[in-house]
């Protein structure tokens, strides 16, 4: 006589349940395995698999667990590189895949802290209970969806808001040499700035400067609509990466809540050298000077998170910091970035040396939206200022040393008159700003529209 089918059903799920079980346990052993080598800052491990990405545990013999990544695989063997101190590994240390990947915590709770790029608190202020979490390298975004830039961002910077200006969901590199001020530039646009939220990344600078930041630019007032994701230069380079990708992340999730962003980030060069440093690391061959290809691939990866979402939806408006080392314009990092960001401010030391501040070169800074998101007497004002400026810069030498005579050429003379009133227009206080109409109004005031 058979059995109810109720039975059988019983019996079907029970088997399937224990070889699931079996199964289950078959594969972590399979999956736990052993570290054989360690190269620079590169694990090697043998016994287990994990997908590029995914997260591992490497136990120490003391019982302390690294986090650390998959970064490669060659063969049997998994490449991982760690993401906090690795003291007290050993040869032969368990390596377990966790099965998870890297993900970012975001939500309100983050407004007014200050955490490190695994997403914890540095500011003493107690745990984030924070639920909701993104997966750090965020999502593919149709570029037809985009929202296009058309609104003006006010800055509260004179130069960058009459001749620079910045359309609400751009993304600007400020391209300096090491002490031009880029940090200084950086704080005025973050205390000026009409934003409903600032994302700030510290990435890979000197530890000193986070508590510089947080209390000298942001100070109370702002830091209360901000995040701060400071990993500075002792890191772990995929912590700075990671540092990164997380302040993104959480720039991504209030833009898709509506608000208005500002996302900072200081620096893309550090970033671009993280992943420098990483892929060295793997054995990646280097491409130029020194940078391996995964560099200039992961670039794009992140400034295109940035921008305007979809429409009716928040924007991102982001502002990168370039280290161009020696003041080399055509530094490999430097030249990437300006291929993909929406412009450049480029800050000259020769400016900066002779007590100018801001210390904007207007010759070779451009915003690449301006020009749809101003009106026609905007751009004459503009153009006719830069060429003024320029004519003065070319004929700089033979002015100074009094080799030329008034009277020479009327465009010489003209910039020579202006001068003075030119670079008075370009300075400004670090404590004053000037708002967008008071930018406009002052530069037509030099250059009045037409009748």
């Amino acid at each position: 006589m058979s059995r109810p089918l109720t039975d059988r059903n019983a019996i079907w799920k029970e088997r399937l349940s224990r070889n699931i079980q079996r199964l289950s346990s078959a594969r972590s052993l399979v999956l736990e395995g052993r570290l054989t080598r360690m190269v620079g800052l590169t694990l090697e491990a043998v016994g287990c698999r994990a997908a590029i990405g995914g997260q591992c545990d490497v136990i120490s013999s003391g019982g302390d667990i690294i986090e650390s990544e998959v970064v490669g695989f060659s063969g049997e063997s998994l490449y991982l590189m760690p993401t906090g101190d690795i003291r007290g590994l050993e040869q032969g240390a368990r390596v377990v895949p966790t099965g998870r990947v890297c993900e970012a915590m975001v939500g309100e709770e983050l407004l007014g802290r200050v955490i490190d790029g695994a997403g914890r608190p540095l500011d003493g202020k107690g745990p984030i209970h924070a639920t909701r979490r993104r997966t750090l390298s965020g999502e593919v975004f149709n570029p037809l969806a985009r929202s296009p830039i058309r609104e003006p961002l006010d800055v509260g910077v004179r130069a960058i808001n009459a001749l620079l200006t910045v359309g609400r969901g751009q993304r600007l590199g400020l391209f300096a040499g090491s002490g031009v001020g880029k940090s200084v530039l950086l704080g005025m646009m973050t205390r000026y700035t009409n934003a409903d939220v600032i994302v700030v990344g510290l990435i890979g600078e000197r530890g000193r400067e986070v508590k510089e930041f947080v209390e000298n630019n942001l100070g109370e007032e702002g830091l209360a609509r901000a995040v701060v994701v400071a990993v500075p230069a002792d890191h772990a380079p995929l912590r700075r990466m990671h540092g990164a990708m997380l302040a993104t992340s959480i720039a991504e999730y209030f833009r898709d809540q509506g608000l208005q962003v500002l996302l900072l980030m200081d620096s893309l060069t550090r970033f671009a050298q993280a992943q420098r440093e990483i892929g060295l690391a793997i054995n990646e061959p280097p491409a130029t000077k020194g940078y391996p290809p995964s560099v200039f691939a992961k670039l794009p990866q992140l400034v295109e998170r940035a921008g305007n979402g979809d429409t009716g939806k928040g924007s991102i408006t982001a502002f990168y910091t370039v280290l161009t080392e020696g003041d080399d314009q055509n530094d490999p990092i430097a030249d990437a970035a300006r291929a993909i960001l929406d412009g450049h401010i480029v800050l000259s030391r020769q400016l900066a040396e002779s007590g100018h501040y801001p210390a904007i070169d207007i010759e070779a800074s451009i915003s690449r939206a301006m020009n749809d998101i101003i009106d026609r007497n905007q751009q004459q004002a503009a153009a006719a200022f830069k060429q003024l400026y320029s004519v003065y810069q070319q004929n700089r030498d033979l002015i100074s040393v009094g080799a030329y005579q008034a009277g020479t050429d009327e465009r010489i003379d003209a910039a020579v008159e202006a001068m003075p009133t030119l670079r008075d227009f370009l300075r400004q206080d670090m404590h004053s700003p000037v708002p967008l109409e008071q930018s406009l109004a002052d530069l037509k005031s030099l250059f009045p529209p037409p009748d």
